[in-house]
């Protein structure tokens, strides 16, 4: 009798928080800003995207929760196709957070702004406050929810203007510059929030050292194509690609010599 080994089965793939397959878009001017975008990032993740000025950066964020759509492909969140039937949602789990704070703080307090989200939602009473509550922890900024936002650091008001897109408990945080403008403690202590969010983090930086303390793997979009994908640390040493679409480290940091995504 032969005897038969049963294979171990496969491990199952990661589930995607984000599925971009063939995205291409031309702006009514004829602009064509991309060109066949392919990617997936699997919950969890944190995911720097990188690239030169004009590259298409901003029109594939504009994508994600189907503030720009028409394009060719499709835009896939959490399984949930990104199409007009289903923008209330999509919107819901896709948090952008803008470069400028100011551009979603607009209430009297910090609470207000934080509940406005979830309220609009149709949350009241103490799961509002819960929520509100919950959201300004994560940010270390709860002591905070009584002060008018103008009052504030601009470090602070990035922090609530996190916190104001975690009250919505998005699928896929989507950080815009985060470290633009922001003094050396605060963005180790934004750096040391967003390493302990649970949560999938979209990363769009030109802080390419930043990149690299915060998200283990990048995507390089230039001309808009999507032209590497891999090991933040590893596309940042390859000197040729960094030529290639225009990204320059600062003088003196040396990606081989320090840990990726740690």
């Amino acid at each position: 009798m032969v005897s038969v080994t049963a294979s171990s089965p496969a491990a199952p793939e990661p589930a995607l928080s984000l599925e971009v397959s063939g995205l291409a878009y031309a702006y009514p001017d004829g602009h064509q800003a991309l060109f066949g975008v392919d990617f997936g990032i699997g919950r969890g993740e944190r995911v720097a995207l990188l690239g030169p000025n004009g590259a298409g950066k901003t029109t594939l964020v504009l994508h994600l929760n189907g503030i720009l759509t028409a394009g060719a492909g499709s835009v896939t969140v959490a399984g949930l196709p990104v199409a007009r039937a289903n923008l209330a949602e999509i919107r819901r789990r896709v948090g952008i957070v803008f470069q400028d704070p100011d551009d979603q703080l607009f209430m009297p307090t910090v609470r207000e702004d934080v509940a406005f989200g979830p309220a609009a939602a149709g949350l009241r009473g103490p799961e509002l406050e819960a929520c509100v509550h919950k959201a300004l922890s994560l940010v270390g900024m709860e002591s905070f929810a009584d002060r008018p936002p103008h009052h504030l650091s601009f470090g602070q008001r990035r922090r609530v203007a996190v916190a104001t897109v975690l009250a919505m408990e998005p699928e896929i945080l989507v950080l815009d510059e985060p470290s633009s403008n922001l003094d050396p403690a605060s963005r180790r202590e934004l750096a040391d929030i967003l390493r302990s969010l649970d949560v999938t983090v979209l990363m769009v930086t030109h802080d390419l050292p930043y990149a690299m303390e915060l998200c283990p793997r990048a995507l390089v979009l230039s001309e808009g194509a999507v032209v590497a994908d891999g090991p933040t640390g590893e596309l940042l040493a390859d000197d040729e690609l960094m030529r290639a679409h225009r990204l320059e480290l600062p003088f003196g940091f040396d990606p081989r010599s320090v840990r990726s995504g740690a």
